[in-house]
């Protein structure tokens, strides 16, 4: 058997442009854009004395302070898998304080998997860093070395602490941790990432682990774009996880090998029917606010099941706007006779704010602030600014970032951030306040998951 290797995997964050609400059902669609802030996974050997055989896997998140959860492994009786168990946990910490269910999760499933396809080899122990992009996080982050400054910065604060910007975090960290470990200890005849079937078992089994970690909510379109990149998505059946046993228990690690390697999964996903057109780029603009987007979800499906007949209008329209959304922007990207149009972002324009319209509506029906009138106010003002083409609040709505569709020209940008400078919130509005409006340094990015070079990590903590 060949020795392991250094692997190291990245995956990009989110953004749902159109279809917040409606990707919850298989009726409908999201037009979803993965962005280029990623998450990084590098999985390396752990080195022990000839002789010594240890069971351990290692995993750190060196940008923030005692991020580190070690782990014991074993495969279990009656096909059960393989068990996770958390062995001690950072300095002062309590277990459940210093518990991830994300990475937990991950691991028991990427092993599973991994056993499953090498039933009679010894897993062997690693250990694994991962990293993150400063746009995940407000909290500003210094170099850790001035004169060969890294990619990554120390947010020198502890998980707990640090100030998420609503990217996608746990989405792009389950993709990129279970693409790196599976890489890291599985042959390339067994699983290959640069294939199509290796990109679909992925994403099948990191749709599983993130949703089981996430208490199976959600539609699963952040695991689709961190594998896949931008894409127009049409959720799975919720029926396939619900039939699936939970980890270490009798005859799941088959049930898991089947629903990942086999015909069932029902997810549509759409590269084609998206792209972003030359001359254009998504701007995020961070409201310092926030949403809980649980709430929100549970009183909007209320709302729908409550008055189906008004619910669907919307819904059926809104859908219809989404999909002449994407239609617009592969035009655009397609034809060559943009430039001689006086404005030829004008059908966009419309398209927007028509969809911007029906959203308001299902706010007002449904009384879920999804485009609530402090957001309103500000992709008004946004909107005026020359060279911007509209906005909308993405995915559940509320009081998170909001994304602008920008002529890709620098001074468009630099006049987008001094006038967000200026930009004053109503005092008299009633209900929740937007802080200061800025903007978070991502672009659309149509790449999903990949590898990625081992330099890209110098000085954080490379064969710890």
């Amino acid at each position: 058997m060949e020795p392991l290797k250094p692997t190291s995997v990245s995956c990009p964050a989110k953004v749902l442009v159109a279809g917040g609400y409606l990707v919850l059902d298989r009726n409908y669609t999201g037009l979803v854009f993965g962005l280029d802030a990623r998450i990084h996974t590098v999985v390396e050997p752990i080195s022990t004395k000839a002789g010594v055989t240890i069971s351990e896997i290692v995993v750190k998140s060196p940008q923030f302070q005692e991020a580190i959860w070690e782990y014991g492994y074993r495969s279990q009786g009656q096909d059960a898998g393989i068990s996770v168990t958390q062995l001690s946990v950072g300095h002062e910490q309590s277990i459940s304080a210093s518990k991830n269910p994300f990475i937990e999760t991950a691991l028991t499933y990427a092993l599973t998997y991994i056993w499953t396809l090498l039933p009679n080899q010894r897993i062997a122990s690693s250990s694994i860093r991962i990293l993150a992009d400063q746009a995940y996080y407000s909290n500003p982050g210094t170099s850790t070395n001035d004169s060969k400054p890294s990619h990554f910065l120390n947010f020198n604060v502890s998980l707990r602490d640090a100030h998420k910007t609503g990217l996608g975090s746990s989405a792009a960290l389950v993709t990129s941790f279970t693409a790196a470990v599976l890489s890291f200890y599985l042959p390339t005849e067994k699983w290959d990432l640069k294939t199509q079937e290796g990109l679909r078992i992925l994403h099948n089994l990191a749709q599983a682990s993130h949703s089981h970690a996430q208490g199976k909510v959600g539609s699963g379109f952040d695991i689709a774009s961190a594998v896949y990149g931008s894409c127009l998505y049409t959720r799975f059946s919720p029926a396939l996880l619900n039939a699936l046993p939970a980890p270490g228990t009798p005859g799941f690690a088959t049930a898991l090998q089947t629903l990942v390697e086999g015909p069932s999964w029902d997810t549509q996903i759409q590269k084609a029917a998206i792209k972003m057109p030359r001359g254009l780029r998504l701007v995020m603009c961070d409201v310092d606010c926030g949403s809980e987007t649980p709430g929100m979800v549970k009183q909007v499906l209320k709302w729908r099941a409550d008055n189906p007949e008004e619910a669907d209008k919307i819904w059926d329209d809104l859908q219809k706007g989404n999909e002449a959304l994407a239609k617009e922007l592969t035009r655009l990207a397609c034809t060559n006779d943009n430039e001689s149009a006086a404005d030829p972002y004008t059908q966009l324009r419309t398209l927007i704010n028509t969809n911007r319209t029906l959203i308001r509506q299902m706010s007002l029906a449904s009384r879920v602030p999804i485009e609530p009138p402090q957001q309103t106010k500000l992709l008004d003002y946004c909107s005026t600014i020359d060279g911007i083409i509209g906005g909308v609040v993405p995915g559940a709505g509320g009081y998170d970032a909001i994304v602008l569709f920008v002529e890709d020209r620098d001074e468009v940008l630099e006049w987008l951030k001094q006038s967000l400078k200026s930009y004053k919130v109503d005092d008299a509005e009633e209900g929740l306040k937007i802080g200061k409006v800025g903007v978070i340094g991502v672009r659309e990015e149509m790449e999903g998951v990949r590898t990625e070079e081992l330099a890209l990590y110098e000085g954080w903590g490379a064969g710890q």
